[in-house]
C-alpha cells in the first residue's frame, strides 16, 4: 500500500511531467533556433525562411483537438508517449529535408514536431489534474519550470548540431529526433488518476459555446494568446534580424538561450506570486514586461539590446501564460476539460502559426524596430482587459466551484 502511495504521489507525477516538459521544450527551442536559418539556407526567397517554424505551429494547431480527443479515450500517458514518437519521426523527416535541400520536406518534418507539441501542451493541464487546489498553481509552474533545462540545451544543441553534418543543420534535426525518442521513454513511468467511467449527465457538461462565452474564459484565453503570439513573433524574427545585423550563430544561440531561460526560470516562483498577489496583478505585470521588450528592441541592434529584449520577452510570456492557464482552470468542470483546454490551445497555436508565418515577411519588409512597435496596441488591449475584469472580479472563482 505504501509503495502504491509513493508511486502515485502527485509530486512524483509532477516531476515526471517536468522532465518531459524539459525534453519537449529543448526540442522546441532547438527548432526555433535553427528552423528559420535552415529555411533561409534552402529557400530562394527570404520571406519564406520561417515557413518551417510556421508549419510546426500548424501541426500543433491541427493536432490539438485530435490529441485531446485521443487522450480522453486512451489516457494522458499513452497520448503523451505517442506525441513524443511523432516528434522523433518529425526530426528524421526534417533532417532528410535539409539533406535533400527541399523546403516542403523540411516543413513536413517540423509539422510532425508540431504534433508532438500538440500533445505536450497538455502536460501543464495534467499537472493540474494530479494536484489539489492548493498545489495546483505551483504544479503548473513547476512543470513549465522544466523548460529551464531547455534554455541551456536547446540553443546549445542547435549550435553544435548546425555544423555537425553536411549540409548544415541536418545534424540539428537528427538531435531533435533523438531527444523526442528520449522524451517518449521518460513518460513511461507516468501515472495519472483513473478517468471517471460513469455516464455524464447532460446537466453536468455545459455546451461548448456556453463555456467559451464566459467573460473569465475569454480574458484568460486572450491574455494567453497575447503572451504566446507576441513571444513567438519576437522569438521567430530574432535569429533573422540578428543575421541581418551581422551577428554570428553563436551570438544568436546565446540570445535565444537567455530568452528561454527568461521564459522558464520565473516558473519556480510564478505560482507562489499568483497565490499571494492574485492572478490579475501577475498577468498585468506580464503585459508590462512585454511592453518593456518592445522598448528595448527599439533601443538598438547590438547584442545587449537583443539579449535584454528577449529576456523581457521570456519573463513577460511566463507571467501571462501561467496566469492565463491558472485562470482558465477555474472556468470549466471536470467533464468539460477536454473541449475547454483544446479550444484554448488550438486558438493559441493558430495565433502562433500566424505570427511565425508572418515574422519573416514583417522582418524583411518592416524591419526589426517597426515590427516591435506594432505590438503595442495589442498589449494595450490585453492590459485593459485585465484591469477591467480584475476590478469586476477580485478573485478567480466560478459559481460552480
Amino acid at each position: 500500500m505504501n509503495q502504491a502511495v509513493i508511486t502515485h504521489s502527485p509530486h512524483r507525477q509532477v516531476l515526471t511531467l517536468a522532465i518531459a516538459q524539459a525534453i519537449f521544450q529543448t526540442v522546441s527551442a532547438l527548432v526555433m533556433t535553427v528552423g528559420g536559418l535552415a529555411g533561409s539556407q534552402i529557400s530562394s526567397r527570404p520571406e519564406w525562411a520561417t515557413i518551417p517554424i510556421a508549419t510546426m505551429f500548424l501541426g500543433t494547431a491541427v493536432g490539438t483537438f485530435p490529441a485531446s480527443g485521443l487522450m480522453s479515450r486512451v489516457g494522458r500517458r499513452n497520448g503523451f508517449i505517442l506525441g513524443a514518437i511523432l516528434g522523433a519521426l518529425g526530426g528524421l523527416v526534417a533532417a532528410m529535408g535539409v539533406w535533400l535541400g527541399m523546403l516542403p520536406v523540411l516543413s513536413a518534418g517540423t509539422f510532425l514536431v508540431g504534433t508532438y507539441q500538440s500533445f505536450a501542451q497538455f502536460y501543464r493541464f495534467a499537472a493540474s489534474e494530479v494536484a489539489d487546489a492548493a498545489f495546483r498553481p505551483r504544479a503548473i509552474s513547476l512543470v513549465l519550470g522544466g523548460g529551464i533545462v531547455a534554455a541551456f540545451l536547446g540553443p546549445f544543441l542547435g549550435r553544435i548540431g548546425g555544423p555537425l553534418l553536411a549540409p548544415a543543420f541536418a545534424g540539428s534535426f537528427l538531435i531533435v529526433a533523438a531527444a523526442s525518442a528520449l522524451g517518449a521513454l521518460m513518460l513511461v513511468p507516468l501515472r495519472m488518476p483513473e478517468p471517471r467511467v460513469h455516464i455524464v449527465e447532460p446537466a453536468e457538461s455545459r455546451p461548448w459555446l456556453k463555456i467559451v462565452r464566459q467573460p473569465v474564459y475569454l480574458v484568460a484565453l486572450f491574455c494567453a494568446v497575447t503572451g504566446y503570439g507576441v513571444m513567438i513573433l519576437g522569438m521567430t524574427a530574432t535569429p533573422i534580424a540578428m543575421s541581418h545585423h551581422h551577428h554570428a550563430l553563436a551570438a544568436t544561440s546565446t540570445v535565444i538561450q537567455f530568452h528561454v531561460l527568461g521564459m522558464f526560470l520565473p516558473s519556480f516562483f510564478t505560482g507562489a506570486l499568483i497565490a499571494r498577489l492574485g492572478v490579475f496583478p501577475v498577468m498585468l505585470t506580464g503585459v508590462a514586461l512585454l511592453a518593456g521588450h518592445v522598448l528595448m528592441s527599439c533601443s538598438g541592434t547590438g547584442f545587449s539590446s537583443f539579449a535584454s529584449a528577449l529576456v523581457l520577452l521570456g519573463v513577460g510570456w511566463n507571467f501571462l501564460y501561467i496566469g492565463g492557464t491558472t485562470l482558465l482552470t477555474t472556468t470549466y468542470r471536470a467533464a468539460e476539460k477536454g473541449k475547454a483546454q483544446a479550444t484554448n490551445d488550438m486558438t493559441i497555436f493558430l495565433v502562433g502559426l500566424t505570427c511565425s508565418l508572418s515574422a519573416g515577411w514583417m522582418q524583411q519588409v518592416l524591419g526589426w524596430k517597426t515590427l516591435n512597435l506594432m505590438l503595442l496596441p495589442w498589449l494595450a488591449m490585453a492590459a485593459l482587459a485585465i484591469i477591467v475584469f480584475g476590478m469586476m472580479n477580485r478573485g478567480p472563482r466560478m459559481p460552480h466551484q
